[in-house]
C-alpha cells in the first residue's frame, strides 16, 4: 500500500509507523509527506489503534529534506513549489492531529524535518548515540514548515539557540531543549518506548483523544493562517539564489559561495 512507510499492528492496538526509506537514512520526500499524512488520518479514525508509535528503518530516523526532492523544486514551477511544500506542512499537521496518542522512537541522523516529525510527537524517546540539526541555512534553506511545531515543543528562547545556525547537536541536548523527553543508550530504546505505551492501555481511548485535543487548544495554534504562512516561507526561499547555491554546492560536493 506505501512505497515509503510501513505500518505494523499488535493485538494490543499498537500500531507502529516506520519510516522505509533506510538506504537515504529515511529522507523526506514528497511521496514520503503524502504518505504519512495518509496514514495519521487512517489510523486516527481506526477505533482498534490505541496507540501510534513512530520510528525509522535503518541506521536513522530522519536525516531531513530529499535534496534530490528539493532540487527539482528549484527548477518547479511556483504551483508546484506551493503545492510539494504544502505536504510537509499537512502531514506534520495530520500527525500532530491526530486523535491518538503518538510516541517517537528516535535513533541515529535526526536532521531538519526529522526534527520537526520528532516535534509532532506528545512524547519521543532517543538513543543517546542520536544527532540533531536544523540544518536548513547552510542550504540557503529555513525550516519554514517545521517552524510551528518546532517552536511549540521548545518555546522562542530555547528555538532561537539552534534554528539560525545549523548547529549539530546531540542527544542530551534535544532533551534539554524539549525535543525527546528521555534518552536511554541504544539498546534499551524499544523498551523505553514501550514503557511510554504501557500507561496508554489502561485508559480509555474516547478519554485519552478529548485530553490531547484539549491540550492542543490550549498551547499554541496552528492555524491554517499560519500553515499558508510556512508554505509560502519556504517556497520563497526555494526560489532564492541561495537555495539554488547552496544546494548545487551539496551535490557538487564543493563548499557554498558563503562559507568562510
Amino acid at each position: 500500500m506505501y512505497e515509503t512507510i510501513r505500518i505494523d499492528h499488535d493485538t494490543r492496538g499498537v500500531a507502529t509507523i516506520w519510516l522505509n526509506r533506510p538506504e537515504k537514512h529515511n529522507v523526506m520526500s514528497g511521496l514520503m509527506m503524502t504518505e504519512l499524512g495518509e496514514a495519521a488520518k487512517v489510523l486516527g479514525a481506526d477505533r482498534g489503534v490505541r496507540v501510534v508509535v513512530m520510528g525509522g528503518i535503518g541506521p536513522s530516523f530522519c536525516a531531513g529534506g530529499d535534496l534530490d526532492w528539493m532540487r527539482a523544486q528549484i527548477a518547479a514551477d511556483g504551483e508546484t513549489r506551493a503545492k510539494e511544500a504544502g505536504k510537509i506542512a499537512r502531514a506534520l499537521q495530520a500527525l500532530n492531529m491526530m486523535p491518538k496518542p503518538l510516541i517517537g522512537r528516535i535513533h541515529g541522523n535526526v536532521m531538519g524535518g526529522g526534527v520537526g516529525m520528532t516535534s509532532v510527537c506528545d512524547v519521543a524517546v532517543a538513543a543517546d548515540d542520536s544527532r540533531f540539526g536544523l540544518t536548513e541555512t547552510k542550504l540557503g534553506l529555513i525550516p519554514a514548515t517545521i517552524s510551528p511545531y518546532v517552536i511549540a515543543r521548545m518555546g522562542e528562547a530555547r528555538a532561537r539557540r539552534v534554528m539560525m545556525s545549523s548547529r549539530v547537536f546531540g542527544a542530551e541536548e534535544a532533551r534539554e531543549l524539549g525535543i525527546v523527553a528521555k534518552v536511554v543508550p541504544p539498546d534499551a530504546l524499544d523498551r523505553a518506548v514501550e514503557a511510554e505505551v504501557l500507561p496508554y492501555l489502561s485508559c480509555a481511548p474516547g478519554a485519552v483523544a478529548a485530553a490531547k485535543a484539549l491540550t492542543r487548544r490550549m498551547g499554541p495554534q496552528i492555524d491554517e493562517t499560519l500553515i499558508a504562512e510556512t508554505i509560502e516561507a519556504l517556497v520563497e526561499r526555494w526560489e532564492s539564489p541561495e537555495a539554488a547555491e547552496g544546494i548545487a554546492a551539496f551535490f557538487e560536493k564543493r563548499a557554498p559561495v558563503w562559507k568562510v
